[in-house]
């Protein structure tokens, strides 16, 4: 098997992506548009059995975890209060020769790597670049290498900015979501009076954001649009260690047992002190061991009650906010644990951590190793031959499994290029029809990872068989 750090590991798994349209780049008959991509029907299948998978073992499990789809456009004062119109900005710095531009803390630590240093000493009070610094003239260009060209940081916000209304004006600017949590903050109140749910309980959403990326790349790990799957924990203040505890380790287990993804692949990072967001108590940041490094595609994180208090500063309602106990005669403002994974992110981890090579024959064959949970198809129908019958048989076979399975049906080509189709669209069984079928009423059973064909069950079994299969 490949290194999961093969410099080219990427670059298969987007050739692959875009040849079996599990992703394509987006508006391509124009030239594309920067990082930005769709997903295709092998794609799309896989996406929405991750997303389902994500909804069952956070939602359906836990009988104190409710769900909810909030809006993509919210009330501006949302974004005052969360701290995104002030904070939610990248300091950027161009490159007068080369045109290049670059975010601060990329620009800084490029210098610091050049002087084998953790940071260079040009940042401010407030964590700043400081412009005026002597040694900031002296800063090269990551890119062209010259120095004296680096202009001064501008500072750009990272939301989409639109507008509702016929008119563009400053009172009817509204922003797309750069993130799905505060559209469960600001509908908590209305949740917990329709549901009765008590302290602990959790809002869970699946939904797209939107952030004006300076630098996307990689692939679909960073996009200006993508998804999110977040599920808001909150607790009695003193309870939200224990509760951080509980969904670290239930976050890990999910993707390790549920996703199939190799634990060996799989690691937390604790934030320090420095890392940790205006909003944190502590935060920890389950990783992938991606080609180009570690990197986060889940957070766990203990919020506090900033974000209820701030909806309850701006909104006006700081009572209607917290929680009274109608048992302990209490009332207290909730600590919220979150969990917020990235679809996107997650969906390359799973494709990646499933891409294989190995030789049959002398032949190099390409197979992702999907766990079955998360295949887009369950299984294929493949008639030997297109005559004497068999396709006949197939059809009706693929009709009796595509009633509770996502099942392929394909007669086209030899049967030798089928099962690769298969192999490298991650279909973990395959049933062929053949010419002992008609004698006996069985048909041949393929396995993708082990290429053995144990049986010939008969047709009526299966149903059940498949059954077993995918539930063992």
């Amino acid at each position: 098997m490949a290194s999961n750090n093969s410099k080219n590991r990427m670059d298969l798994i987007v050739a692959l992506a875009k040849r079996r349209g599990f992703v394509m780049p987006t508006s391509e008959i124009y030239g594309g548009i920067g990082s930005s991509y769709d997903y295709g029907p092998l794609g799309v299948e896989m996406k929405r059995k991750l997303a389902d998978l994500w909804w069952r073992e956070m939602v359906r499990r836990h009988e104190n975890i409710v769900g909810i789809d909030s809006a993509i456009i919210y009330h501006p004062r949302t974004w005052e209060a969360s701290g995104h119109v002030d904070g939610f900005v990248d300091p950027l710095v161009d490159c007068r020769q080369c045109k290049s531009r670059f975010k601060e803390d990329d620009l800084l630590e490029h210098a610091a790597r050049a002087k084998g240093l953790s940071a260079p000493p040009l940042k401010e009070e407030g964590h700043k670049l400081d412009p005026d610094h002597p040694e900031y003239a002296n800063l090269p260009c990551p890119v062209c290498g010259n120095r004296g060209t680096l202009t001064a940081p501008r500072f750009f916000n990272l939301m989409f900015k639109t507008f509702i209304g016929p008119v563009e004006e400053a009172a009817s600017t509204v922003f797309l979501r750069p993130e799905t949590a505060q559209g469960i903050y600001t509908d908590y109140p209305q949740v917990l009076n329709s549901t009765r749910l008590r302290p602990p309980f959790g809002i869970a959403q699946i939904g797209k954001a939107f952030r004006n990326e300076i630098t996307p790349g990689n692939f679909i790990f960073r996009t200006r649009e993508f998804e999110q799957m977040e599920m808001q924990y909150f607790v009695k203040p003193g309870d939200e260690d224990e509760a951080m505890e509980y969904w670290k380790a239930e976050r890990m287990r999910f993707w390790s047992e549920v996703a199939g993804v190799r634990t060996e692949n799989l690691r937390f990072h604790q934030h320090t002190p420095e890392e940790l967001a205006h909003y944190a108590k502590s935060a920890f940041d389950i990783e992938y061991n991606f080609p180009f490094g570690w990197a986060e595609f889940e957070g766990i994180h203990n919020r506090t009650d900033y974000d209820l208090r701030r909806h309850a500063e701006f909104s006006g309602r700081e009572k209607d906010l917290t929680y009274f106990d109608d048992q302990t005669r209490e009332r207290y403002m909730p600590y919220i644990v979150e969990t917020s994974a990235g679809l996107n992110r997650a969906l390359l981890a799973i494709l990646l951590d499933a891409y294989d090579e190995d030789d049959v024959e002398g032949n190099t064959r390409v197979v992702l190793r999907l766990n079955h949970r998360v295949a887009p198809f369950t299984a294929a129908v493949l008639p030997l031959m297109k005559k004497d019958g068999l396709p006949e048989i197939a059809l009706q076979l693929f009709e009796r499994l595509k009633r509770e399975f996502n099942v392929f049906y394909d007669d086209s080509g030899n049967i030798g290029r089928r099962y690769r189709r298969q192999d490298e669209a991650g279909t973990p069984f395959c049933f062929t029809i053949d010419h002992q079928t008609l004698e006996d009423g069985t048909v041949t059973i393929r396995d993708r990872d082990t290429l053995d064909q144990p049986q010939r069950p008969k047709l009526e079994q299966v149903v059940n068989l498949l059954r077993d299969r995918m539930y063992e």
